[in-house]
């Protein structure tokens, strides 16, 4: 999904990602991504930092508070007037990466390809898991193959991983505390790296908490799929 305000600049994107033949998907606002975001599955969101009403940091905190799209990775688009903080900024959010304007068109279809791969492998190890578990639910309970007994719901996830994902949330909850108390602009460069650096951290671990209750998910429970997903 590419997300801006200005038509120029979702024509350039459109331009620029033409060649790699994805299901490109407009949104001209924060508002307008959210709710194409309730009805579509997207494997990688590019989002312009400055909007009116809902900027690009707003935007993407609503998109990483939803279960259903904290997954979803963003790539924030800022002009290179905007300094270390802005890039700090976009970490906190979320950000998975980050671009500056004019940036190079083959760096950027680089960036996509390799999303979009990354998404298309984890859709078809999230089918293969789901088939196997189907399979080994309805074979364990078929009364023709377990004598009559009937398999009992195995649990979405293990108590270890629900601890890990509730007390994960307790940190991001607090270093989004943290990230809100920090000066603007004014922040000596190091705390801002050091912020910057944690928040990526903490992106990648939530990323990695994701794949591993997905992978202890019964089929339908997370992620839902299906129609409707598109590339970028």
């Amino acid at each position: 999904m590419l997300v801006d305000d200005r038509v120029e600049n979702l024509l350039a994107l459109e331009a620029v990602l033409a060649p790699l033949g994805y299901d490109l998907v407009r949104a001209t606002s924060g508002e307008q991504a959210l709710k194409a975001l309730l009805v579509r599955e997207f494997a990688l969101i590019l989002l312009d930092v400055q909007m009116p009403h809902m900027d690009g940091f707003e935007t993407a905190a609503h998109i990483k508070r939803r279960a259903r799209t904290r997954h979803v990775p963003i790539i924030f688009l800022t002009a290179a007037s905007h300094g270390p903080y802005h890039t700090f900024r976009g970490y906190a959010a979320g950000a998975s990466d980050y671009m500056v304007k004019p940036f190079d068109p083959w760096a950027l279809r680089a960036k996509v390809n390799v999303f979009v791969d990354l998404y298309r492998v984890n859709r078809r190890l999230h089918d293969q898991r789901a088939l196997l578990q189907a399979e080994g639910l309805l074979k364990a309970g078929d009364p023709s193959r377990s004598g009559g007994r009937t398999a009992a719901r195995p649990e979405a996830a293990s108590p270890v991983l629900a601890e890990l994902d509730a007390r994960l949330q307790t940190v991001e909850d607090s270093a989004r505390d943290l990230f809100a108390q920090l000066p603007s602009p004014r922040a000596p460069a190091g705390a801002q790296a050091t912020a910057a650096a944690l928040a990526e951290q903490l992106i990648r671990l939530r990323q990695h908490i994701d794949l591993l209750l997905d992978g202890q998910a019964l089929p339908g429970e997370r992620r839902p799929g299906g129609p409707g997903t598109h590339m970028s």
